[in-house]
């Protein structure tokens, strides 16, 4: 094996430890160990920790804020204590967590930071995403090239070792520093560097993988990151020998065992609840034809909308993953690029735009915009010219004054104000439409979508969701976030859309199923959709609660179901934005409050996103429709009865439930060891590059999600850190074969990185609990007979 070879494979094994970092201006939550999921819970946590030192369990102070408030069962801590071997007290057992988690005081190595200094400074001037006015020479040579040529001139690189005469090729520099280390030790070297700056290496990394316009323009690698790295090190003569593993924290056990009591304690409620709404489930009389039908994402923000719209009228709701089953690229009409509206493990497959189809409106608003992007670009040359930017700030320093005062003392009177004037200018939605009309491109995404495609995508979603009845109204709602000032509103956004707002997706959706030859093909397959059945799109602010519709194209017929649906979701929106309010403990109106929250641009907690996610119910919306879930639990449409091969269920499992995982995942890393997984405080945020933010003025990107986003105070946690706990309405046989043909979903379930219960109506409602191995065991014990409780259900037997 030459050398070349040896340290490719080395860094491909190595790369095992990296995650993936979405820039911020379309941020895509991610487990932050995704690298190790291959891995049980345990060992990956104690992995990471000795890589990026970052804490795997709640604190201490949660456990036992936790306990004290019964969220954590005392029955369930004492089985997961004793069969962990823990007889000492709880409160005693929390004292010795917290004594062992101990500060580390270790002085930090000066010769690295300046290495990390100087790295972060050129990275974060190769990688800009168009906000720099000054860019970095030569990034299109790519990322080892352009630093080869600028470090010469950089008085903080030291003109010494491999750094004095880079070579040319990134391979030859890793080479070089690596000759006086063994090979065996290589793979260690390169993970320990990889994990020094997470953040930049995780941003790197998803460039790679991404393969898009910016790495197309600008190409980099790992290879030539670890080169300039090296380089970097080797000329402050840091020593590189890999540091051996640390000895487990023993206090991880004790955590361990308090946090698994606590998920069971949630889970358990759960569970329970949906045993016995599916037990009365069966019982139900056939229902009448709702007035409408609104399908939400499975958002748990959804969750708290959907009990206040069904409780205004006779509505139905129905939950399905935001991005609606069609995987596009979206250009919107005032975008300057296309955006990949669909979940990062999905590729898109078609190409949609947004095309006018009313000229006087487009005018309209080609005049507004027009003179807003020119007063934009004015103001920015003037701010980013040396000779201008102070005089401007002396001639403009009153009017910025008195614009930053009123948006700081009446920000909800300034956000009316924009709304009148908005009101004046069309929106896009209303001389609009995206062009479904299929074309096929060579070498590129084909532009809309056959008539098949069509179909097969409205039939996968009426399929997925258990569709058997049309009301007059259908309504696709999609979401997004608004927000002033806030760097990481797109985390707030679909994240089923890869961060984006889902509007779009929602009329792509209900412009196929108002196709006629759509509809036919799908009444032909079984689908009774009435003539009176009209499709239309929506999206829910979820700041707000305001669910604006996109009605342009209703008919006449149907204005009176069109106006009572209107009114019907201000009174909905009134109580789901009074619920979350007190959540957020704000007070006064609370639509009002809502408002004030999306426009201050001080406000560092416009909403709280998918803070206190903790569960995913997949069943029909019958199981969840009358219990308060209290926005926690992403809720997934699906009957069982309509899906005999579990081709839906597959698909559900494999898609959403993968998504909800990652989610999750990233909210609970962010909330155990903030420092280290999260992105510390909002007020010290540093936007760089329109790629993410620092804490301070430099150092390594933030990775993931803030303080405020987790908290509803200072020192007052808002989410709950458990791992998901997943509920699926179908026979335990149906799931079990699903997951036997996945073998990544059979990873994450046995390496406890979430759990699966499955409540079966087809065995009295019982529930089972997926183990390992493809086996299970009763989750809530049936009465009788008193025979079956003592024996696990053997699947295969029944």
């Amino acid at each position: 094996m030459t050398t070349e070879t040896a340290i490719h494979d080395s860094i491909e094994e190595a790369a095992g430890v990296v995650g993936s970092l979405w820039p911020v201006h379309s941020f895509v939550t991610a487990n932050p160990l995704a690298g190790f999921e291959d891995q049980p819970f345990e060992q990956a946590v104690a992995r990471a920790s000795d890589l990026l030192g970052g804490r795997g369990y709640p604190s201490a102070e949660a456990l036992r804020a936790a306990l004290d408030s019964r969220q954590i069962d005392r029955d369930a801590l004492d089985a997961e204590l004793a069969a962990a071997g823990y007889d000492d007290d709880p409160e005693a057992l929390l004292d010795r967590v917290a004594d062992a988690t101990t500060t580390d005081d270790t002085a930090a190595d000066d010769a690295t930071e300046r290495v990390d200094r100087v790295l972060s400074k050129w990275l974060s001037a190769f990688l800009d995403e168009g906000s720099a006015h000054w860019s970095m020479p030569n990034r299109g040579a790519g990322f080892y090239t352009a630093f080869r040529e600028v470090a010469a001139h950089d008085g903080e690189i030291p003109n010494d070792g491999v750094a004095a005469d880079l070579p040319e090729s990134p391979i030859e520099t890793i080479a070089a520093v690596l000759e006086p280390y063994p090979e065996d030790e290589w793979k260690g070297i390169f993970e320990a560097e990889l994990a020094a700056l997470p953040g930049w290496t995780w941003f790197v990394n998803r460039r790679v993988e991404d393969d898009g316009e910016w790495q197309s323009a600008h190409p980099i690698s790992l290879a030539g990151y670890l080169a300039a790295r090296l380089a970097l090190l080797d000329a402050h003569g840091v020593d590189l020998s890999p540091a051996g593993d640390t000895d487990p924290d023993p206090a991880d056990e004790i955590a361990a065992a308090f946090l698994r009591a606590w998920e069971a304690t949630y889970r358990d409620d759960l569970v329970s609840a949906v045993a016995a709404e599916s037990e009365s489930l069966a019982d139900d009389e056939a229902s009448r034809r709702p007035d409408a039908q609104l399908v939400f994402c499975i958002d748990t923000r959804s969750e708290i909308i959907r009990r206040h719209v069904e409780a205004t009228g006779d509505y139905e709701t129905h939950g399905y993953a935001g991005f609606f089953g069609v995987p596009i690229e979206y250009e919107g009409y005032d975008a300057d690029v296309s955006v990949d509206a669909c979940p990062p493990i999905v590729d898109p497959q078609h190409r949609v735009t947004e095309t006018p189809t009313d000229d006087d409106r487009r005018a309209s608003r080609d005049r507004w915009t027009g003179l807003r992007e020119a007063a934009t670009e004015v103001v920015e040359t003037l701010e980013a010219n040396a000779a201008t930017a102070y005089g401007f700030v002396e001639s403009a320093g009153s009017g910025y004054g008195l614009a930053l005062a009123a948006r700081t003392l009446v920000p909800q009177r300034v956000r009316t104000l924009a709304g009148a004037a908005g009101e004046q200018v069309p929106g896009v939605h209303e001389f609009c439409e995206p062009a479904l009309d299929h074309e096929h491109r060579d070498g590129a995404l084909p532009s809309g979508l056959t008539t098949e495609e069509r179909v097969e995508y409205a039939a996968n979603a009426f399929e997925l969701m258990g569709f058997e009845e049309f009301g007059r109204l259908v309504v696709f709602t999609g979401h997004a976030s608004e927000t002033a000032n806030n760097p990481y509103g797109s985390s707030l956004d679909c994240g089923a859309c890869a961060g984006n707002p889902g509007g779009p997706n929602a009329r792509v959706l209900a412009a196929i199923c108002s196709d006629d030859a759509v509809t036919d093909a799908l009444r032909e397959r079984g689908f009774d959709i009435p003539e009176d059945t009209v499709f239309l799109a929506a999206e829910h602010n979820t700041t707000t609660d305001e669910i604006e519709l996109y009605d342009g194209d209703v008919p006449e017929s149907h204005a009176a179901d069109l106006e009572r649906l209107r009114a019907d979701l201000a009174t909905a929106r009134e109580g789901a934005a009074a619920e979350r309010v007190e959540s957020m403990g704000g007070d006064g109106a609370a639509v009002s409050e809502t408002e004030r929250r999306a426009a201050d641009w001080a406000e560092t907690r416009p909403e709280l996103g998918l803070a206190g996610n903790a569960g995913f119910v997949v069943g029909p919306r019958e199981l969840t429709s009358d219990l308060d879930l209290d926005g926690r639990a992403f809720l997934h449409s699906y009957d069982h009865s309509t899906d005999p091969d579990g081709d839906a269920l597959a698909a559900i499992l494999t898609g959403p439930m993968v998504v909800t995982q990652w989610i999750n995942t990233q909210y609970y890393f962010s909330t155990v060891d903030n420092a280290v997984y999260g992105s510390g405080s909002k007020i010290t945020h540093n936007p760089v590059g329109n790629l993410g933010v620092y804490q301070g003025n430099g150092g390594d990107l933030m990775t993931g999600l803030p303080l405020q986003s987790l908290t509803t105070a200072a020192d007052e946690s808002y989410h709950q850190p458990l791992r998901l706990s997943t509920v699926v309405h179908a026979p335990v046989e149906r799931t079990e074969a699903v997951l036997a043909d996945n073998e990544q979903l059979q990873v994450l379930l046995d390496n406890d990185w979430l759990s699966l219960t499955v409540v079966d109506p087809t065995r009295d409602h019982r529930a089972f609990e997926y183990e390992r191995d493809l086996s299970w065991t009763p989750a809530v014990e049936p009465e009788e007979p008193e025979a079956e409780k003592q024996r696990a259900p053997a699947v295969a037997d029944d």
